[in-house]
């Protein structure tokens, strides 16, 4: 079910404005019929939490079909132009850079670039709120990008873990646990995927696949004599929809 408290919008007439089939219908119809309410405070709230999910498939779609590499952090690599590469592997953002410059280069010059899936996750948000806020905005809030997988993110993306949940929707990110997995490949413990619509998860280093797929490929990387598989942990980590909404209408209604 989908509230709105500042308008009585009809939700069927929001859901045909969208193209059938398309991310945001779907997500829409998701919401609508779940047993549990999803609340907004205006439509423009919802419009951006779907827009910004649509942008983060593409943006995952976009890493997907570059020259981005998986690497382990003792092997990773970006271009030193805009990035200073720290002792841990991790990807600083050089001062005097923009960050919107910044992100821009991991897509236009991918193959000067490689890292493993927890901060490829990261960098598909950027992307995707690059393409979503003005470029004013986003530097304003990013001003100070560290990409080192989930230990050193900005507090403006709001990234949240939910566990347990009722519904998981397109351009979640969502997580394939390895438990057994063999110490000689500690990479694959596990993959963080973007979830992108009909069964198909995007995981830098494994592709697109379905979650079966997910699974024999983790499964390939055990303990010797391991009988316990992999399998799709029952959470999903996302970004702040809301409070990133908030500053984009802000932002706009202030340009006025």
């Amino acid at each position: 079910m989908i509230n709105i408290l500042s308008d009585s919008i009809d939700i069927q007439t929001l859901m045909a404005s969208y193209p059938y089939q398309s991310i945001e219908r779907k997500t829409l119809e998701l919401m609508a019929s779940s047993s549990r309410v999803y609340t907004y405070s205006s439509p423009d709230e919802l419009k951006f939490e779907l827009d910004l999910r649509k942008k983060i498939i593409h943006a995952a779609l976009a890493l997907y079909h570059s020259s981005f590499s998986f690497e382990v952090f003792r092997e990773s690599k970006c271009n030193s132009d805009y990035w200073e590469r720290t002792p841990e592997g991790g990807f600083l953002l050089k001062r005097g850079n923009p960050p919107s410059s910044a992100i821009k280069d991991i897509y236009t010059n991918s193959s000067k670039y490689g890292t493993e899936c927890s901060t490829a996750i990261v960098i598909i948000y950027y992307k995707a709120l690059l393409d979503i806020l003005p470029e004013e905005l986003f530097n304003r809030l990013f001003s100070e990008i560290y990409l080192m997988n989930w230990q050193h993110l900005d507090p403006d993306l709001g990234l949240r873990v939910y566990y347990n949940e009722a519904d998981y929707f397109p351009g979640d990110c969502r997580y394939f646990k390895n438990p057994d997995v063999d110490p000689l490949t500690p990479e694959w413990q596990g993959e963080n995927t973007i979830y992108l619509e009909n069964g198909l998860y995007y995981g830098h280093g494994v592709g697109i696949n379905t979650a079966d797929k997910m699974i024999d490929k983790l499964n390939g990387y055990r303990i010797e004599g391991s009988n316990t598989p992999a399998y799709l942990m029952d959470l999903a980590k996302r970004p702040d929809f809301k409070s990133l909404a908030r500053q984009y209408l802000y932002f706009s209604a202030s340009q006025i």
